[in-house]
């Protein structure tokens, strides 16, 4: 007799092959929801409030080597986390921290971008090669970088000179490093 347990697993001991192959249970989406299933059957609501108890926003890479919460000591209902590619400061990151700040009571902002981050190899040529493939330019830009310090600090300025943030005076910026887990503040005025 097989068993068809599921067994939710990290990217690094996924099986290799086509990542859009469906897995012997489904898709990954499929696994998903069924770990959600199971999840939800033990959920308790915690009564928590929308506000972060810290009132902090964490503005981080979408890379998915970064367990923000572990790294950080945060634990549910901490903070508001917003991540991008880069974890750079775009208009939409304003536009969440705006709400963040001005409706859910935040007053720190930490911004966390990371070594090896993928932005450090792209061009904004990537957009050029978008519009040959696919007939239109995109309207955003890649925010891609070369200097991930002077990246921090550039998302540091574009949310100190927010007209749309009322908390601009304790905002902070750190590199992680992937290899040993750990923050390197950034100064802004280097």
């Amino acid at each position: 007799m097989t068993s068809n347990v599921i067994v939710m697993t990290t990217s690094a001991s996924v099986p290799t092959g086509s990542p859009d192959a469906p897995t012997r249970a489904g898709t990954v989406t499929d696994r998903l929801v069924e770990a959600n299933e199971r999840y939800a059957a033990d959920f308790t609501d915690p009564g928590m409030d929308a506000r972060p108890v810290l009132r902090v926003a964490v503005v981080a890479c979408m890379d998915a080597r970064l367990d923000l919460h572990a790294a950080l000591g945060l634990q549910l209902g901490d903070c508001h986390t917003i991540r991008n590619a880069g974890g750079v400061v775009t208009d939409d990151v304003i536009r969440s921290l705006t709400i963040s700040q001005r409706k859910l009571g935040t007053r720190s902002i930490v911004l966390i971008h990371h070594t090896g981050c993928g932005l450090e190899s792209l061009t904004e040529d990537f957009r050029t090669e978008l519009e040959q493939e696919i007939g239109q330019r995109p309207a955003w830009a890649v925010e891609s970088f070369r200097d991930v310090d002077q990246d921090v600090r550039q998302s540091m300025q574009r949310v100190r000179t927010s007209p749309f943030l009322l908390h601009t005076d304790d905002v902070r910026g750190f590199v992680f490093d992937v290899k040993t887990g750990l923050l390197r503040e950034i100064d802004a005025a280097a």
